[in-house]
This record gives structure tokens, sequence and C-alpha cells, in this order.
């Protein structure tokens, strides 16, 4: 992976400046060009080349690393979360039929949250409670229902570089929905735009998918700790960041 250079620093926040107004262009852009469109698959397209134009033209060269191992089908994708840039990388890698598992604080974001409905995007409560379980019971049928998810099963990010432990979530329904659990690793994110910064750098952007895992059997929850810890370790192996489990 080509390392980020910084810029001296007027070119720097000219260059920051540009890609933000860029981002807010587009992204006001497919949003007003998506809300009237009533099939999800034709606003998903539309958000997907539009992740790949801003990326392309704000200097951030995507590559998308053994895509022949996404399945066809429904699949549980799983990816490290390192940034803010990373649910926009994983919408221009991926194809567009996949739906997004975002944390539920995403909500209270109005003209982001309107964009991630219309393109059938599912908020979730970090919490193991009532509305955790609810969530939970969204997602499966929309997974039983033939849809290809994806999850940060992280949850968050911060400053410390390193994978931090995975929650149960993409696995649990993983399981119940006996749909197989692709890991994707997301390289160069952190350095594009670093946690509790809107600085954007120009860069190298690398995403690798890395072969299925089977489901694991339902009601096994053995099966599924075994298949979270091999999503984690394909994960691990493929990106430059620390593991930060503390196991």
């Amino acid at each position: 992976m080509t390392p980020t250079r910084d810029p001296p620093g007027l070119l720097a926040a000219l260059y920051a400046a540009f890609s933000l107004g860029m981002f807010a262009v587009l992204g006001l852009g497919v949003l007003l060009l998506i809300l009237p469109v009533p099939w999800l698959d034709a606003r998903r397209r539309m958000v997907h080349c539009t992740a790949r134009l801003w990326l392309w033209a704000s200097g951030r060269r995507l590559k998308v690393h053994h895509g022949a191992n996404l399945p066809d089908g429904p699949c549980i994708v799983v990816a490290n979360h390192t940034s803010y840039l990373d649910g926009i990388v994983l919408c221009a890698a991926l194809p567009p039929r996949f739906g997004f598992v975002i944390k539920r604080e995403m909500s209270r974001v109005p003209l982001a949250n309107l964009l991630l409905r219309r393109i059938g995007s599912q908020y979730v409560d970090r919490g193991q409670g009532h509305k955790g379980a609810r969530d939970t019971r969204k997602l499966l049928r929309k997974a039983h229902a033939g849809d290809a998810l994806a999850f940060f099963p992280e949850g968050t990010f911060n400053r410390t570089p390193g994978l931090m432990p995975f929650r149960n979530g993409a696995f649990a329904v993983a399981a119940r929905a006996q749909l197989p659990v692709v890991p994707v690793a997301i390289r160069g994110t952190r350095a594009a735009l670093p946690p509790g910064s809107m600085m954007l750098r120009p860069g190298r952007i690398e995403v690798e998918i890395a072969p299925p895992v089977a489901a694991p059997p339902p009601g096994d929850d053995s099966a599924v700790e075994l298949v979270k810890r091999a999503a984690r370790g394909a994960i691990l192996q493929r990106i430059t960041e620390p593991d930060l489990s503390g196991s």
C-alpha cells in the first residue's frame, strides 16, 4: 500500500476544503435525485456510483482485491472500522445490492439519516436490552427475505489504531438466517481521514475481500463464537493495525 504523504499546510487545507465541498455538493445532489425514485435497487446504484465518483475526483484511489470471494447471493459482510470514510468506501466497493447496518446515533444527523433510509440502511441499538433484540429481529426479517447486509462489528472506532473486539450481532444473524460471513479488510481510511479530524488527505484506499466463512449452526453459541473469531482473524491478517482484544 502506498503511504499517504501530507502536503504543505496551505495546500492541505485547500485540498480538505475542496474534498468537503465536493462531498456536500454530490451528497445533496444524489439525495435530491433519489428522493422521488421508487425502486430501492436504482437508489442504491445511484449512491454507489456517486461514492465512487467522489473518491476518484477527490484523489482517493480505491482498489478492491479478490472481489470474486464475494458470493452472488445473500451474505453477511463484516468489516473493520477506522474512520468516517469507511461507510462511503464500502458503499463504493460492494455491489449496490448490499444494505448497511449502522449504529442508531446516525439517525440524529438529518440529511444523512434521510439518505441512509432511502438506500435501505438499518439502524441498530448497540445495547443488549429490548431495543437490541427488536433490531435483531428486524435484521433477521431482512436476511430471510434475501437481503445482503454489511456490518461494522466493532460498533465504532477510536483514535488508537487497532482492531477492537467484535460484537455478536452480525454473527447471530448469520447463524439464524444461515448466511455465509464474508470478512472484509479496509486499509488507508485512517490515514485519509483520521478520527477526530476533518482534514481529508489524498491517498490509496484498499478493500480486500477474504474467503467466506460458512454460517454457524443456529442455536450453537460456541459455533457462533468460532465463526466470529475466524472472521476477525481473517481481517486482522489483512490490515497493518494491532489486535486490541487483549487476548
